[in-house]
């Protein structure tokens, strides 16, 4: 399989698509960390609490940037700016929604 049809094939063009795919990488990261920190609930943090933390952030955030930044940058370079944009606004506008329908979902007491 050639570079640009594994690129063509495994990455979003679509902004609901990379939002989503956000939303779910947070969803995936908490349970995860929830069911692994359950047995630790007694313990004492160690050196490696701050360390794991730190390498989680960092793990986030790459994963974050290839989600938002990574097409619109591709775009952009291509010269496409207008369709970088509204890509990376598009998929930040659908992640804000999402975000906000959480907390309202939270705040009501619904979940």
């Amino acid at each position: 399989m050639s570079e640009q049809n594994w690129y063509n094939q495994h990455v979003s063009k679509n902004p609901l698509i990379n939002a989503l795919s956000a939303s779910a990488y947070i969803i995936l990261g908490v349970t995860i960390m929830t069911f692994v920190t359950q047995p630790l609930k007694n313990k004492p943090d160690t050196f490696f609490a701050p360390v794991v933390f730190l390498s989680l952030l960092t793990l986030s955030v790459a994963v974050m940037a290839f989600l938002f930044f990574y097409q619109p940058l591709l775009f952009f370079i291509e010269g496409k700016k207008k369709e970088a944009v509204s890509l990376f606004v598009k998929t930040t506008g659908i992640f804000a929604a999402i975000t906000a329908i959480a907390l309202i979902l939270l705040f009501s007491g619904l979940i």
